[in-house]
Order: C-alpha cells, then structure tokens, then sequence
C-alpha cells in the first residue's frame, strides 16, 4: 500500500536530530498537497492509528513519536507567495527557516527574527514557539496571520486574523491538525552589525537589563567550567579564563552606510545571513524555559549557582536570552515578555536529575517551558502557568474528539 508517495510496507525507523527520541510507526507517509494529506489522516482513522507530524525532527521532546501513521513534510515545502504591499508570506509547511531569506530580501522583505540555527522546517517552528532573541521581537509563531491546516476528519480549515482559533493554532504542537500552508507578516528588510565579545559574569549580569533593552538583540553564554568552551566551539582571548565567563552576543541594525565585512565576531550583512550560527553536529540535550522577564535577572543568577554546585553534571553552557509578550494561547510568552533560560544534558550520561533540578528551581519563577525542548511539565502546572491551557483543550477536543493527534507525551498534558 503506498500512501502519499512512502511504501507502508518497509517503514525506517524516526530519530530525531539531537539522536535521543526515536519510534518505528506503523506507517510512514510523504504527502506532496494538501489532498494527499486529507488522504493520509482518514486512512489513519480508518485504522484506528494516531497521527503525528515531522518536518526535521529538531525537537528534543517526544512530540514527533507514535506508533501509527508517521507524516514528513520533505514534499511540502516552498515560498507560495511573497506579496510586499501587504509584507505578507505564505509558505508551505516544510519549508526551512533559512530558505525564506534570499526571496523575502528580493522584495525588500526579511523574517522580523530568527534563531541562532535556520534548518527547521516552519511548520514545526511555529508549532513549538520558536524564538530568537530580543525584548521587542516576538517569536516566529506570533507572526503567523493565517493558517491551514487538515483536522482529525480530514476537512481542510482555513484560518485567519478574524478567527480566534488562529491565537490558539499558532502555538499547537500539531494537536489540531495537520498545517498545509502558513502565511506569515513580514518586515522590511534589514541588514545587522554583529559584536560578539567575551566578558566576565559580572559584566554580562549585571548589565542583562540595560544591554537588552539598548540594543535589538542581546544574549549571552556563560560557562560554568574552563571545558565548557570546547562543546560550543568557544575559545578564550589570550591569558583569559573560560570559568565562570560569558560570550555576549550583541546584534544592531545597520545603517546602509555602513559596508558588509566578514569580521569575525564583527561581521555586517544581511539578516539572515548573519543569525545562523555555523552548521555542527548537535552534542547536547536541552531544557529551554522561560520565566517573567521582571524575574529573569533573579533567575538567572540562581540558575548560575546551581550549576557550579552541579559540575560536572552541568558542564555544557546556559544560554540567556529575551523574548516579546505574544498572544498566542499555548507560548512561552502568552501576556508577558519573558527571560529564556537554557540548560543541556551530556548525551550519554545520567543527566535527568539535575535537569529535574533546574526545572524546580525555575518553577519557583512560574517557568513556562520550550514545546520542542526538554521538560517536565506537568497538567497541573500547565493550567496554573498557561492562562489559556483549558480554552487550548476545549478546542482540541472539538476538532479533535478522538485524541488522533495525540502521543503518549502529549496525553497527559491535554487529553
């Protein structure tokens, strides 16, 4: 039997990025329209089978495994339109991040932010919350002015800026349906100054609130260990230490009088061009979560002290960053901007207890978490940190009566 284009007789094993969720579903499908996706769901149903969605497997979390039918979007992707009177962008779901660059910049457009990798597939950016950085900058999700997506029944629903289903189908980790197309508001495009400077804790902390709010993106890394460097690539200038140090990312729009230059740690060009980070192969596991930004300084530093205490456990880098207040039901930042913390586990070592440390420890700052990034969230501290988690699941359980959209990760938070 082939169902959109993939022999459900010989299924491969799913094994996401970062190599440590994986699944054999009973069914694989590569659907190249929005038919063959109608087609692929209500086989599935037929069956009896739950359904999940993959694009490049990036998330850390369980969020792509089922044992039933297996989507991939490796045959829905591409710019449909670029429109720049209305700075408007719809795409198909598979399209990468990065792909969105070069065709935005020929119509005077570019993604309002990105993150520091581009290879995720949109529809799983946007499913998750995806961010960049930067206290004015929303993530990519709260971009999105319409949607359409193929519900449980396989009915193909569009959704825009007049539906309030859109608030919550912009952040749904693929529980409402399946996304066929996005449309995404765009801006004018930009091109940035890029400084990257290694600095003492006290001069990156001390500085979080006046740094972030002085420039369009601000973030650092700091590092618990003189080690710490090497998993990222980070090397000291000469005759510094490493060990309880940040690499402070500051990134400023460039006015067009200023040329590109491909200084390192000085670099001028394009957005896009200068967000990504270079390609490498994925060493880590990672807990992403997001505390009121009004608190982050406070959490920040307690995060810093937990570590040191947990070394060597907590030898990999915590990352600090910012991210605007949106309104999309089920974000990190629904009503409230927010401080992003992120914290790694050693893949191959026992790292679930100080992960579950750091996920107390933020819990006192009323952390909500990074969808397609470690956590261990439970139903009761969903409904007491997302204002609108009840709303989120009456609604999954309108257009999805049956749960076809849910996994065993996904169950106990919103069945």
């Amino acid at each position: 039997m082939r169902l959109g284009g993939v022999d459900s007789a010989a299924v491969p094993t799913f094994v996401n990025w970062v190599g440590n969720q994986r699944c054999t579903p009973a069914r694989r499908a590569s659907p190249a329209s929005e038919a063959e996706v109608q087609d692929v769901i209500r086989a599935a149903v037929a069956d009896g089978q739950g359904l999940r969605v993959v694009a490049t497997g990036h998330s850390a979390t369980p969020v792509h495994l089922t044992d039933g039918t297996l989507i991939d979007l490796v045959n829905l992707g591409g710019i449909v339109q670029v429109d720049g009177t209305s700075r408007r962008v719809r795409a198909l779901p598979g399209t990468p991040v990065g792909a969105f660059g070069d065709p935005l910049w020929e119509a005077g457009l570019a993604l309002p932010n990105q993150g520091d990798i581009d290879t995720q597939g949109i529809a799983g950016a946007v499913a998750t919350a995806t961010h960049g950085s930067g206290i004015e900058l929303q993530s990519l999700s709260a971009w999105v002015r319409g949607m359409r997506l193929v519900t449980a029944e396989g009915t193909a629903l569009e959704l825009d800026e007049r539906d309030e289903r859109l608030a919550a189908a912009q952040v749904a980790i693929g529980m409402l349906g399946v996304i066929t197309e996005l449309e995404l508001e765009v801006v004018p495009r930009y091109r940035l100054v890029e400084r990257i400077e290694h600095w003492t804790w006290e001069q990156a902390w001390g500085r979080l609130d006046e740094m972030t709010r002085a420039h369009r993106n601000y973030g650092f890394f700091w590092l618990p260990s003189e080690g710490s460097g090497a998993l990222y690539g980070l090397t000291a200038p000469e005759g510094a230490s490493l060990a309880d140090s940040c690499y402070v990312k500051v990134y400023d729009e460039a006015d067009y009088s200023v040329p590109d230059s491909d200084v390192p740690d000085r670099r001028v060009d394009r957005s896009y061009r200068i967000y990504p980070m270079p390609p490498f192969e994925p060493n880590f596991h990672e807990l992403e979560y997001f505390v009121p930004y009004e608190h982050g300084a406070d959490a920040v530093a307690a995060v810093r002290e937990l570590m040191l205490k947990r070394l060597p456990d907590s030898i990999f880098p915590m990352e600090v960053r910012t991210v605007a207040a949106d309104e999309s039901w089920l974000s990190h930042s629904y009503g409230r901007a927010s401080m992003v913390v992120s914290v790694s586990g050693v893949p191959g070592t026992h790292y679930d207890p100080y992960l579950r440390e750091v996920d107390r420890l933020l819990g006192e700052f009323d952390a909500r978490v990074h969808w397609g990034k470690l956590h261990f969230l439970t139903a009761e501290q969903l409904h007491a940190r997302y204002p609108r988690a009840a709303d989120f699941i009456a609604l999954r359980r309108e257009l999805d009566p049956r749960g076809v959209f849910l996994n065993d990760h996904l169950r106990p938070l919103f069945a």
